[in-house]
């Protein structure tokens, strides 16, 4: 399986506390951490550990942060080619309450790969499966040269200006802002992928067939939330590329989604195999 992902770095920052603070009030942090985090990351490093390796092409802040990022994010297995941009690494903060619940704060823009970027976009003609989370319509395009294309709804600007066909769009009815309003993108996306969190989600196909799906067991006790979603997606992308029906790929992806809440911060959890 050849995979790679298109997306947006977050310099993540974690403290885990035992509730998060009322309006005026101090909490104080039982643990913190730092990480390289953001949906392309975390689906990057995913997609990594079902397929071997992963091709991560990005954006990043061309600062000390930026080239941490980039470092760290090799470190766990990925091939990572990026654009650097002047605008500052994009960061977060992320609290951890004692459900494992994570609530996210980030602080600057987006920093996705745009199809000028002198990155190696030719490679995508080779993909099994793409997954992409951020970049311009002319990235979108250049994703879509893949035999297989999926990608979240948080991008849904380019994707809409691209008109390109996805494969798969990944939603959720639980967020406000990853909703997925029907005939904002054209052509419509083959498949739609809705998340509900530990209730699974529903599934509905461009003729218009719907059905739904349950979320995988936890294979062990809910430490960290954060990265479940972005996990899933690469799980989803993963079974998609590799030729399995929707609904395989999606029991695949909820294995990956409930795989990473067992662990701390977005990767220790993480699934490292599909079979």
């Amino acid at each position: 399986m050849r995979v790679a992902v298109v997306g947006h770095v977050e310099w993540i920052d974690f403290a885990r506390v035992e509730r998060l603070p009322a309006p005026g009030e101090i909490v104080h942090a039982r643990e913190s951490w730092e990480d390289p985090g953001g949906g392309g990351a975390v689906a990057a490093v995913q997609l990594a550990r079902l397929a071997g390796e992963c091709l991560f092409l990005t954006a990043l802040g061309d600062d000390p942060v930026g080239h941490r990022a980039k470092r760290e994010l090799e470190e766990l297995g990925l091939r990572v080619e990026a654009a650097w941009r002047s605008e500052p690494q994009r960061r977060g903060f992320v609290h951890l309450d004692a459900n494992a619940e994570r609530t996210i704060t980030v602080m600057g823009e987006r920093l996705g790969p745009r199809g000028d970027d002198p990155l190696p976009w030719d490679e995508l003609e080779d993909a099994d499966a793409v997954y992409l989370t951020a970049g311009d319509s002319r990235a979108v395009q250049a994703a879509r040269a893949a035999r297989m294309l999926v990608a979240t709804v948080r991008a849904v600007e380019a994707l809409a200006e691209a008109n390109v066909q996805l494969d798969a769009l990944v939603s959720s009815n639980e967020d406000e802002g990853e909703r997925y309003r029907p005939g904002t993108i054209s052509p419509p996306p083959r498949l739609v992928v809705r998340t509900r969190g530990a209730r699974g989600g529903s599934l509905e196909t461009d003729d218009g067939d719907s059905s739904s799906w349950e979320a995988a067991p936890l294979p062990g006790s809910p430490v960290d939330a954060y990265g479940a979603g972005d996990s899933f997606a690469a799980g989803l992308t993963f079974g998609l590329g590799e030729g399995r029906t929707p609904q395989e790929a999606l029991a695949l992806g909820a294995r990956c989604g409930a795989a990473c809440v067992t662990g701390r911060g977005p990767y220790e959890g993480q699934l490292s195999s599909a079979g």
